[in-house]
């Protein structure tokens, strides 16, 4: 009855997970506008669409996919610099700079 117990609880688990995961996926295939990168798109509906548990999880995933956390602006300003402007981005910023976000404070610009 426990080994029962523990394969309903992982299969519990597994239908969580799968939504979730394809959820994050589904931000890396956004299109971006004309004049934003596409990496920098991601990024920017992650953020604006995440809570920072799930941002942290969504920008690893983005890492290991290949895609570019210092990806830049025309005027060379991070994905980091825009979200280092708001009050209460602490954990969404220190997700980025645990997966190698820089930042070029001095020329952020609103995004």
């Amino acid at each position: 009855q426990a080994n029962h117990r523990a394969v309903q609880r992982q299969k519990t688990n597994q239908s969580f997970i799968r939504p979730v995961f394809e959820r994050l996926i589904g931000f890396l295939a956004l299109l971006p506008p004309d004049d934003l990168p596409a990496d920098y798109n991601c990024l920017l509906r992650a953020y604006r669409g995440m809570t920072a548990d799930l941002f942290a999880r969504f920008v690893r995933l983005y890492v290991d996919r290949g895609h570019d956390i210092n990806v830049t602006l025309s005027n060379g300003s991070t994905f980091l610099d825009h979200v280092a402007r708001h009050r209460k981005s602490g954990d969404y910023a220190q997700a980025l700079i645990d997966c190698g976000a820089h930042a070029h404070t001095s020329l952020a610009v609103q995004a």
